[in-house]
Protein backbone atom coordinates (compact mmCIF):
# COMPACT_ATOMS: atom_id res chain seq x y z
CA UNK A 1 0.00 0.00 0.00
CA UNK A 2 1.33 3.82 -0.73
CA UNK A 3 2.22 5.59 2.11
CA UNK A 4 2.52 2.48 4.68
CA UNK A 5 5.95 0.70 5.65
CA UNK A 6 5.52 -3.01 6.48
CA UNK A 7 7.84 -5.12 8.09
CA UNK A 8 7.85 -8.77 9.03
CA UNK A 9 7.83 -10.01 12.46
CA UNK A 10 8.95 -12.87 13.71
CA UNK A 11 7.51 -15.32 16.81
CA UNK A 12 10.10 -16.27 18.62
CA UNK A 13 12.49 -13.37 20.82
CA UNK A 14 16.12 -12.71 20.21
CA UNK A 15 18.06 -13.18 23.18
CA UNK A 16 19.33 -10.16 24.38
CA UNK A 17 23.22 -9.75 23.90
CA UNK A 18 25.63 -9.27 27.09
CA UNK A 19 26.30 -5.60 27.33
CA UNK A 20 30.11 -4.76 27.13
CA UNK A 21 31.31 -5.06 30.78
CA UNK A 22 28.94 -7.60 31.96
CA UNK A 23 30.16 -10.73 33.38
CA UNK A 24 29.12 -13.73 30.80
CA UNK A 25 30.20 -16.26 33.48
CA UNK A 26 32.86 -17.43 35.42
CA UNK A 27 36.21 -18.12 33.95
CA UNK A 28 38.79 -20.39 34.68
CA UNK A 29 42.20 -18.87 35.62
CA UNK A 30 44.28 -21.31 33.38
CA UNK A 31 41.52 -20.09 30.03
CA UNK A 32 42.39 -16.37 31.33
CA UNK A 33 46.10 -16.27 31.44
CA UNK A 34 46.21 -18.97 28.27
CA UNK A 35 44.08 -16.36 26.45
CA UNK A 36 46.03 -13.02 27.55
CA UNK A 37 49.33 -14.75 26.38
CA UNK A 38 47.91 -15.46 22.70
CA UNK A 39 46.63 -12.00 22.68
CA UNK A 40 49.95 -10.77 23.14
CA UNK A 41 51.54 -12.76 21.20
CA UNK A 42 49.28 -12.38 17.98
CA UNK A 43 50.53 -9.76 15.87
CA UNK A 44 47.87 -6.99 15.11
CA UNK A 45 44.99 -7.73 12.06
CA UNK A 46 45.27 -5.54 9.38
CA UNK A 47 41.55 -3.69 8.39
CA UNK A 48 40.85 -4.62 5.43
CA UNK A 49 39.48 -1.33 3.76
CA UNK A 50 35.67 -3.14 2.99
CA UNK A 51 35.42 -3.40 6.63
CA UNK A 52 36.28 -0.07 7.53
CA UNK A 53 32.39 0.90 7.13
CA UNK A 54 31.29 -1.05 9.88
CA UNK A 55 33.67 1.13 12.18
CA UNK A 56 32.51 4.47 10.72
CA UNK A 57 29.83 4.58 13.71
CA UNK A 58 31.96 4.47 15.94
CA UNK A 59 35.23 6.77 14.88
CA UNK A 60 35.12 10.20 15.43
CA UNK A 61 34.83 12.48 12.08
CA UNK A 62 36.91 14.93 10.87
CA UNK A 63 34.94 17.82 9.19
CA UNK A 64 37.16 18.91 5.94
CA UNK A 65 36.50 21.24 3.96
CA UNK A 66 35.45 25.47 4.42
CA UNK A 67 32.73 25.96 7.50
CA UNK A 68 29.46 25.97 6.51
CA UNK A 69 28.38 29.50 5.33
CA UNK A 70 26.28 32.09 8.07
CA UNK A 71 22.45 32.77 6.81
CA UNK A 72 20.41 35.74 7.85
CA UNK A 73 16.91 35.39 7.15
CA UNK A 74 16.61 39.17 7.26
CA UNK A 75 18.71 39.62 4.04
CA UNK A 76 17.89 38.85 0.46
CA UNK A 77 20.02 39.37 -2.59
CA UNK A 78 19.59 42.28 -4.56
CA UNK A 79 18.29 40.58 -8.11
CA UNK A 80 16.06 38.46 -5.69
CA UNK A 81 14.30 41.67 -4.45
CA UNK A 82 14.16 43.03 -7.64
CA UNK A 83 12.52 39.78 -9.19
CA UNK A 84 10.02 40.26 -6.03
CA UNK A 85 9.05 44.03 -6.73
CA UNK A 86 8.10 43.18 -10.42
CA UNK A 87 11.44 44.58 -11.71
CA UNK A 88 12.68 41.85 -14.20
CA UNK A 89 13.91 38.50 -13.81
CA UNK A 90 16.49 37.36 -11.44
CA UNK A 91 18.96 37.32 -15.13
CA UNK A 92 17.57 40.60 -16.23
CA UNK A 93 17.86 41.78 -12.51
CA UNK A 94 21.46 40.76 -13.00
CA UNK A 95 22.15 42.76 -15.93
CA UNK A 96 20.79 45.52 -14.12
CA UNK A 97 23.00 45.77 -11.82
CA UNK A 98 26.04 45.37 -13.75
CA UNK A 99 24.93 47.84 -15.49
CA UNK A 100 24.84 50.37 -12.96
CA UNK A 101 21.76 51.48 -12.87
CA UNK A 102 20.44 50.13 -9.21
CA UNK A 103 21.25 52.24 -5.94
CA UNK A 104 21.27 50.88 -2.61
CA UNK A 105 21.27 53.98 -0.36
CA UNK A 106 22.11 56.28 -2.99
CA UNK A 107 25.41 53.84 -3.22
CA UNK A 108 25.50 52.61 -7.08
CA UNK A 109 25.84 48.81 -6.69
CA UNK A 110 27.68 46.83 -9.77
CA UNK A 111 28.17 43.75 -7.47
CA UNK A 112 26.80 40.48 -8.07
CA UNK A 113 25.48 38.62 -4.92
CA UNK A 114 25.17 41.81 -3.07
CA UNK A 115 22.66 41.38 -0.22
CA UNK A 116 20.21 44.13 1.26
CA UNK A 117 18.99 44.41 4.60
CA UNK A 118 15.47 45.66 5.78
CA UNK A 119 15.09 49.35 6.08
CA UNK A 120 17.77 49.57 3.00
CA UNK A 121 16.73 51.73 -0.09
CA UNK A 122 17.04 50.47 -3.43
CA UNK A 123 16.63 52.85 -6.39
CA UNK A 124 16.28 51.56 -10.21
CA UNK A 125 17.21 54.85 -12.74
CA UNK A 126 16.44 57.40 -9.31
CA UNK A 127 13.37 55.56 -8.53
CA UNK A 128 12.78 54.32 -5.58
CA UNK A 129 11.42 50.51 -5.35
CA UNK A 130 9.03 48.92 -2.59
CA UNK A 131 8.82 45.28 -2.69
CA UNK A 132 5.34 43.94 -2.80
CA UNK A 133 3.60 41.64 -1.03
CA UNK A 134 3.43 38.46 -2.99
CA UNK A 135 -0.19 37.49 -3.85
CA UNK A 136 -1.82 34.92 -5.52
CA UNK A 137 -5.51 35.18 -7.33
CA UNK A 138 -7.18 32.48 -8.88
CA UNK A 139 -9.99 33.15 -11.56
CA UNK A 140 -12.32 31.05 -13.09
CA UNK A 141 -12.39 33.29 -16.67
CA UNK A 142 -15.43 33.57 -18.38
CA UNK A 143 -15.81 33.43 -22.39
CA UNK A 144 -15.28 36.53 -24.10
CA UNK A 145 -12.45 38.02 -22.41
CA UNK A 146 -8.78 37.92 -23.91
CA UNK A 147 -5.42 36.77 -21.96
CA UNK A 148 -3.19 40.07 -21.70
CA UNK A 149 -2.51 43.27 -19.43
CA UNK A 150 -4.46 45.76 -22.06
CA UNK A 151 -5.44 45.79 -25.61
CA UNK A 152 -5.23 48.87 -28.15
CA UNK A 153 -8.75 47.73 -29.73
CA UNK A 154 -10.32 48.13 -26.38
CA UNK A 155 -11.59 44.34 -26.37
CA UNK A 156 -12.13 42.93 -22.23
CA UNK A 157 -8.99 41.59 -20.64
CA UNK A 158 -8.50 39.71 -17.86
CA UNK A 159 -7.18 42.27 -15.81
CA UNK A 160 -10.71 44.02 -15.59
CA UNK A 161 -12.05 40.83 -13.44
CA UNK A 162 -8.93 41.24 -11.17
CA UNK A 163 -8.54 44.47 -10.41
CA UNK A 164 -10.52 44.61 -7.28
CA UNK A 165 -8.21 41.74 -5.94
CA UNK A 166 -5.51 43.51 -4.40
CA UNK A 167 -3.77 46.84 -4.42
CA UNK A 168 -0.74 45.48 -5.78
CA UNK A 169 -0.46 44.92 -9.75
CA UNK A 170 -0.81 40.88 -10.52
CA UNK A 171 -0.20 39.08 -13.97
CA UNK A 172 -1.41 36.47 -15.55
CA UNK A 173 0.30 33.05 -15.63
CA UNK A 174 0.07 31.48 -18.93
CA UNK A 175 -3.03 32.15 -20.87
CA UNK A 176 -6.21 30.93 -21.93
CA UNK A 177 -7.62 32.40 -25.67
CA UNK A 178 -10.76 34.49 -25.75
CA UNK A 179 -13.26 31.34 -26.14
CA UNK A 180 -11.78 29.31 -23.36
CA UNK A 181 -13.08 29.32 -20.55
CA UNK A 182 -11.97 28.28 -16.64
CA UNK A 183 -8.95 28.34 -14.69
CA UNK A 184 -6.57 31.33 -14.54
CA UNK A 185 -3.46 32.13 -12.06
CA UNK A 186 -2.52 35.16 -11.60
CA UNK A 187 0.05 36.62 -9.47
CA UNK A 188 2.93 39.17 -8.49
CA UNK A 189 5.63 35.79 -7.60
CA UNK A 190 8.08 35.70 -10.84
CA UNK A 191 9.81 32.84 -9.54
CA UNK A 192 6.22 31.15 -9.03
CA UNK A 193 5.11 31.91 -12.47
CA UNK A 194 8.33 31.07 -14.35
CA UNK A 195 8.63 27.68 -12.19
CA UNK A 196 5.05 27.12 -13.94
CA UNK A 197 4.91 28.35 -17.12
CA UNK A 198 8.66 26.30 -17.95
CA UNK A 199 8.37 22.74 -19.53
CA UNK A 200 10.66 21.47 -16.90
CA UNK A 201 8.52 21.50 -14.27
CA UNK A 202 5.25 20.32 -16.02
CA UNK A 203 2.22 21.77 -14.51
CA UNK A 204 -0.66 19.87 -15.10
CA UNK A 205 -3.49 20.86 -17.02
CA UNK A 206 -6.83 18.87 -17.78
CA UNK A 207 -9.54 20.13 -20.02
CA UNK A 208 -13.12 19.45 -20.56
CA UNK A 209 -13.20 19.23 -23.74
CA UNK A 210 -16.78 19.41 -26.52
CA UNK A 211 -16.20 18.66 -30.39
CA UNK A 212 -18.62 19.21 -32.92
CA UNK A 213 -18.68 15.56 -33.13
CA UNK A 214 -18.81 12.41 -31.60
CA UNK A 215 -14.95 11.68 -30.66
CA UNK A 216 -13.65 8.21 -31.52
CA UNK A 217 -12.22 6.09 -29.32
CA UNK A 218 -9.39 5.29 -31.71
CA UNK A 219 -9.18 8.94 -31.41
CA UNK A 220 -8.65 9.09 -27.81
CA UNK A 221 -5.57 6.70 -28.25
CA UNK A 222 -3.73 8.89 -30.90
CA UNK A 223 -3.94 11.55 -28.31
CA UNK A 224 -2.74 9.14 -26.31
CA UNK A 225 0.29 8.26 -28.11
CA UNK A 226 1.35 11.76 -29.33
CA UNK A 227 0.16 13.89 -32.31
CA UNK A 228 2.84 15.77 -34.38
CA UNK A 229 1.62 19.41 -34.84
CA UNK A 230 3.86 22.19 -36.63
CA UNK A 231 5.90 23.04 -33.30
CA UNK A 232 6.68 19.46 -32.52
CA UNK A 233 4.95 15.73 -30.94
CA UNK A 234 2.46 16.55 -28.01
CA UNK A 235 1.29 13.59 -26.06
CA UNK A 236 -1.45 13.81 -23.77
CA UNK A 237 -1.24 11.94 -20.31
CA UNK A 238 -4.39 10.92 -20.95
CA UNK A 239 -7.86 11.28 -23.00
CA UNK A 240 -11.21 10.01 -22.16
CA UNK A 241 -14.77 10.59 -22.08
CA UNK A 242 -16.74 12.61 -19.65
CA UNK A 243 -18.56 10.80 -17.32
CA UNK A 244 -22.46 11.43 -17.44
CA UNK A 245 -21.58 13.11 -20.93
CA UNK A 246 -22.16 12.37 -24.78
CA UNK A 247 -19.19 10.91 -26.73
CA UNK A 248 -18.99 14.61 -27.83
CA UNK A 249 -17.29 15.64 -24.75
CA UNK A 250 -13.98 14.24 -23.62
CA UNK A 251 -11.49 14.99 -20.65
CA UNK A 252 -8.25 15.70 -21.70
CA UNK A 253 -5.17 16.17 -18.84
CA UNK A 254 -1.38 17.18 -20.52
CA UNK A 255 1.33 19.46 -19.37
CA UNK A 256 2.04 20.97 -22.81
CA UNK A 257 2.30 24.48 -22.80
CA UNK A 258 1.88 25.11 -26.31
CA UNK A 259 -0.19 27.81 -27.52
CA UNK A 260 -3.93 27.01 -28.30
CA UNK A 261 -2.60 23.16 -28.01
CA UNK A 262 -5.76 21.64 -27.42
CA UNK A 263 -7.80 22.94 -30.41
CA UNK A 264 -4.99 22.46 -32.58
CA UNK A 265 -4.68 18.59 -31.44
CA UNK A 266 -8.38 18.15 -32.43
CA UNK A 267 -8.16 19.77 -35.08
CA UNK A 268 -5.49 17.89 -36.26
CA UNK A 269 -8.17 14.83 -35.82
CA UNK A 270 -10.49 16.44 -37.86
CA UNK A 271 -12.12 17.60 -35.17
CA UNK A 272 -13.03 21.80 -34.13
CA UNK A 273 -13.77 22.29 -30.81
CA UNK A 274 -16.96 23.91 -29.83
CA UNK A 275 -16.30 24.46 -25.95
CA UNK A 276 -12.89 24.26 -24.36
CA UNK A 277 -13.12 24.81 -20.54
CA UNK A 278 -9.68 24.17 -18.15
CA UNK A 279 -11.12 22.55 -15.20
CA UNK A 280 -7.54 22.01 -13.22
CA UNK A 281 -4.26 23.66 -13.34
CA UNK A 282 -1.12 22.95 -11.41
CA UNK A 283 -3.16 21.00 -8.47
CA UNK A 284 -6.21 23.43 -8.57
CA UNK A 285 -9.48 23.26 -9.03
CA UNK A 286 -12.80 24.70 -9.48
CA UNK A 287 -14.49 23.98 -6.39
CA UNK A 288 -17.23 26.99 -5.01
CA UNK A 289 -15.48 29.16 -7.28
CA UNK A 290 -18.36 30.45 -10.06
CA UNK A 291 -17.73 31.38 -13.78
CA UNK A 292 -16.42 35.35 -13.40
CA UNK A 293 -15.15 35.19 -10.20
CA UNK A 294 -12.39 35.63 -8.29
CA UNK A 295 -10.31 34.15 -5.18
CA UNK A 296 -6.97 34.24 -3.00
CA UNK A 297 -4.81 31.33 -2.86
CA UNK A 298 -4.34 30.15 0.70
CA UNK A 299 -1.26 29.12 2.18
CA UNK A 300 -1.38 25.40 2.04
CA UNK A 301 -1.88 25.77 -1.57
CA UNK A 302 0.82 28.45 -2.55
CA UNK A 303 3.70 26.19 -0.71
CA UNK A 304 2.08 23.13 -2.52
CA UNK A 305 2.60 25.19 -5.80
CA UNK A 306 6.39 26.00 -4.77
CA UNK A 307 6.79 22.54 -3.36
CA UNK A 308 5.72 20.57 -6.50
Amino acid sequence: MLGMNTRKTTGGRRSAAPKTGQKAGPKSKTTSKTTSKKTSAAPAKEVKDKDKRKYNDFKERVKKGDPMPTFNENEIRLNKFLSNAGVASRREADVLIQSGVIAVNDVIVTELGYKIKPGDSVKYDGETINAEKKRYVLLNKPKGFITTMDDPMGRKTVMTLVEKACKERVYPVGRLDRDTTGLLLFTNDGDLAKKLTHPRYKASKIYHVEADKPVTTEDLLKLKSGIYLDDGKVVCDDAVYVDGGSSREVGVELHSGKNRVVRRLFEALGYEVVKLDRVKFAGLTKKDLPRGFFRHLTEKEVAFLKMS
